[in-house]
């Protein structure tokens, strides 16, 4: 073998031979996908680490201890407001991780990423548990936070594109279904995180170091699995059988050119689909954290069968109704992790940009419909709209890969999705401020807690009204922005895409022929674990219909 020979990462190494099964792609995305999806959990962590030096009762700093000093101390407890801050940067080091890293992403392939996220993924949890028992939070911040968060973003866009390439007569499906990992993660870490703290919490010693430590490993292996088991097709490679319909059979708004990742800022239709997102997710993502307390504000003691509003209940009967809370915020992640499926599926039927129409008309209409059930104290209607609701959230994101792939083509279209996902980091921080800071200023006018959100809702209204303004602007692409033949073929050899698979499969029996059991073994590996979270996130929505 010769000093050129390409490495055990490279991406000339994963280019698929003949007799290689496509199905063995997906089991791998969701392999990485639900452990990078526990940033959503991350919350289950904070009560336990804000007592991680008084166990039983918060050692509480003193008004001179601020943000910045509570980086260092190791005197008094952190804040869960100073915790939250390490959620708010997974969400804005993905994006913007994904941007940066996005083109490089797509010439070295989806292994090479996958091992890099695995890497700062568990690494950086590692660095946690360090910060954990030193009690210096500002090493979980640079372990999870930063460290993790570019794990999060390399993790989250590295199998887009293969998949699409992989499923040219599924995109949407295809894309569907790792992107669903991701919103099932926090359903499997988050209980197992709980069951990991409560086994190995000790008089003096909340369990949260432990739990990281563990959980990191677990994660190790599985992410290592899915990165090392993601293949790439050869140019031009086509499902058997299958022919590309004619565009206007299709959908005129499926390009078969490529445009390259960096002409994608100067192009109006990649705003208005970052607009899209932007919109769909702000609306989403503010319900999403206000869930719990909305529904117990709103509904007070007919949760638990009471004639009395929130502020006049005893100190019992809001621990029951926040349990009942609890089973509502299960139930909307079941509808979030179930419609990034379904959505994007029909997308493959409707289209991408007729399924986002529905997004925002049907959402519009349901949001519209909250402060009418709120007031009849329908609580059927108020939970039906909110679980609908959550599932066009999850299929917003779903989508949008397979959008992109239609509008920009499929040679750089993890760098583009990447590239994208700088909105859904605005959005992180645009619709819970709306939620939030509208809840508090409607409470200073002196309105009635069950009447806060209703402002709240029509904002969304309005949020929801301009997404659908830019996707109906949304248009074929000028053919100036696309790639000619031979920028193309650059970019191709630069990603090594025509590389042939007979000179890295030379040594011994084709690899690529794949037995159905393994196939099968591969979706049970993954099946297994998000089974057990649906059947724990069950448990939780019991105690809500109860």
């Amino acid at each position: 073998m010769t000093t050129d020979s390409p490495g055990f990462l490279d991406k000339e190494r994963i280019i698929a031979g003949p007799g290689f099964n496509r199905w063995l792609v997906p089991p791998a995305a969701l392999a990485i996908h639900l452990c990078i999806g526990m940033a959503y959990g991350f919350s289950v962590f904070w009560l336990p680490l804000s007592k991680a030096l008084g166990i039983k009762d918060a050692i509480k700093c003193g008004p001179e201890v601020g943000f910045w000093a509570q980086l260092f101390t190791t005197s008094c407890d952190w804040q869960i407001s100073t915790l939250g801050w390490m959620y708010t940067l997974f969400f804005v080091l993905l994006g913007s991780s994904a941007a940066t890293w996005g083109g490089w992403l797509e010439r070295v392939g989806p292994r090479k990423a996958g091992v890099v996220s695995a890497v700062c993924w568990c690494g950086g949890m590692l660095l946690s548990a360090l910060g954990v028992n030193l009690h210096q939070f500002w090493l979980m911040i640079v372990g999870s936070g930063i460290i993790g968060g570019i794990g999060l973003g390399l993790g989250y866009i590295s199998p887009v594109s293969t998949l699409i390439k992989w499923f040219p007569d599924r995109r949407g499906m295809a894309t569907g279904m790792a992107i669903m990992g991701f919103g099932g993660g926090a359903m499997i870490g988050s209980p197992l995180a709980a069951d990991l703290m409560k086994y190995f919490a000790s008089p003096t010693d909340v369990g949260v170091m432990q739990t990281f430590i563990v959980m990191a490993m677990v994660y190790f292996v599985f992410m290592m699995a899915g990165a090392l088991g993601y293949r790439v097709p050869e140019t031009g490679w086509k499902p058997a059988g299958w022919t590309p319909p004619p565009a206007q059979v299709n959908n005129t708004m499926i390009t078969t050119q490529h445009v390259h990742v960096n002409k994608v800022w100067g192009i109006p239709q990649f705003w208005l689909i970052w607009m899209v997102l932007c919109m769909n997710v702000s609306a989403g993502i503010g319900v999403i954290g206000m869930s719990s307390p909305m529904l117990q504000e709103v509904f007070g003691g007919s949760l638990i069968g009471v004639s009395a509003k929130f502020v006049d209940l005893d100190k019992d009967q809001l621990k029951a109704i926040a349990t009942v809370a609890a089973g509502f915020t299960a139930l909307l992640s079941l509808f979030n992790i179930g419609g990034r499926f379904f959505w994007a599926s029909l997308s493959d039927k409707l289209g991408r940009k007729l399924t986002y129409i529905v997004f925002f008309v049907l959402g519009g209409m349901l949001y519209f419909s909250i402060p009418g059930s709120s007031a009849a104290g329908n609580i059927v209607l108020f939970v039906a709209a909110f679980c609908i609701i959550l599932s066009m959230y999850g299929g917003g994101f779903a989508t949008v890969p397979a959008y992109l792939a239609d509008i920009f083509g499929t040679q750089m279209v993890g760098a583009i999705h990447g590239r994208l996902l700088t909105a859904w980091a605005t959005a992180g921080v645009l619709g819970p401020v709306v939620v939030n800071y509208m809840r508090e200023y409607q409470l200073g006018l002196g309105i009635p807690r069950e009447q806060v959100y209703n402002q709240t809702m029509y904002i969304l209204v309005g949020m929801l009204v301009i997404g659908l303004i830019c996707n109906l602007l949304v248009k074929p692409l000028d053919k100036k922005w696309f790639m000619t033949p031979e920028e193309l073929a650059r970019e191709q050899r630069l990603a090594s895409d025509k590389a042939k698979a007979s000179e890295v499969h030379h040594i011994g029996s084709d690899p690529d022929a794949v037995s159905p059991v393994v196939v099968a073994l591969a979706w049970a590996a993954v099946g297994i674990p998000l089974a057990w979270g649906v059947y724990r996130t069950l448990l939780s929505v019991a105690k809500f219909f109860a």
